[in-house]
């Protein structure tokens, strides 16, 4: 059981229960993370052990870490929600509450509900829902230097973010990539080629996007455990066009697929991007900085995970 205790919604009490319902059928072991990077390094050492299961209570960057030492064993994962969104835990049907998955983690564990799924790659690392590219990025970006109000702030720190970026904090004077589709025929790619300068992208493994309060952000519906990426990319960052993806996202996100300002494309496999100019990217809600190129593949059956039973996998 790896826990995130800086995560938001992570107490000591939550732990003990949580550890202490576990633990009556299980045989558990604790472990804290102490700094980024450390829950794929517990995640690894738990593989080379020989564990079956690693629970994550944290939020959805700790769960990324995991998944990512985690990819390629036949040790499973299992969330627990734990952070300010959980976007991962509650794509899955888990309760936004950490004591109430925990229920639905065990009677899971007991019917051996797991599933071996594929994940998304960007540049090497696995991510679990999403990678987002360009104005998406640079909103996380400025979310997290204010990371000290992001427990108590939660949603509406995101929202501020989201319009202090726009107004002040990136460049939409033009693209900063170029999103480069090869072409598929039965299977396989062929050299032709279909180029998209962009300020903002999306690669989705699952949906929705995120989550308002209790409303999901849906932006792909094709997206789901079972196929590979959609992929969905913004031109131009118009105020008018954005606000109408967004309230087609809030509604349930079907329209996107015919919208003439969004580029939507389900079922791809690989995806290159390649810079007019550094730009920022994130992995499942967590920034990792700015690049010159991603490549972005999808890896199929590559982790187990544990799903609830009340979900129709």
């Amino acid at each position: 059981m790896i826990v995130n205790s800086a995560a938001s919604s992570v107490t000591a009490r939550t732990r003990v229960v949580i550890q202490k319902a576990l633990s009556a059928d299980h045989d558990v072991t604790l472990a804290e993370t102490t700094r980024r990077g450390h829950a794929t390094r517990l995640a690894q050492g738990a593989v080379s052990e020989g564990v079956d299961v690693v629970v994550v209570l944290g939020g959805d960057g700790t769960l990324n870490e995991a998944a990512n030492g985690l990819a390629g064993s036949s040790t499973a994962l299992a969330p627990l929600p734990g952070g300010s969104t959980n976007v991962f835990a509650r794509t899955l049907g888990l309760s936004d509450d950490p004591i109430e998955a925990t229920a639905s983690l065990l009677d899971a564990l007991a019917a051996g509900s797991i599933k071996r799924i594929g994940l998304g790659d960007a540049n090497g690392r696995f991510f679990l829902f999403h990678c987002g590219i360009g104005f998406d990025a640079a909103v996380v970006e400025q979310v997290e230097k204010r990371g000290s109000l992001k427990r108590y702030a939660g949603h509406p720190l995101f929202m501020y973010a989201a319009a202090d970026t726009w107004l002040r904090h990136y460049d939409r004077s033009s693209p900063a990539f170029t999103v480069v589709h090869q072409s598929e025929v039965d299977g396989g790619t062929t050299d032709e080629t279909d180029e998209i300068d962009a300020s903002f992208a999306l690669f989705l493994n699952t949906n929705p996007y995120t989550y308002l309060g209790t409303r999901p952000f849906d932006v792909a519906p094709d997206a789901t455990l079972d196929r590979p990426l959609t992929v969905i990319t913004i031109p131009h960052l118009k105020l008018l066009p954005l606000t109408r993806i967004a309230t087609a996202a809030l509604r349930d996100g079907t329209t996107l697929r015919t919208n003439s300002a969004v580029d939507y494309r389900p079922d791809i496999s690989a995806v290159s991007v390649k810079a007019h100019r550094p730009f920022p990217y994130q992995l499942d809600g967590d920034y990792l900085g700015d690049v010159d190129e991603l490549e972005i593949r999808h890896s199929p059956d590559i982790l187990d995970l544990v799903l609830p039973i009340e979900r129709d996998a």
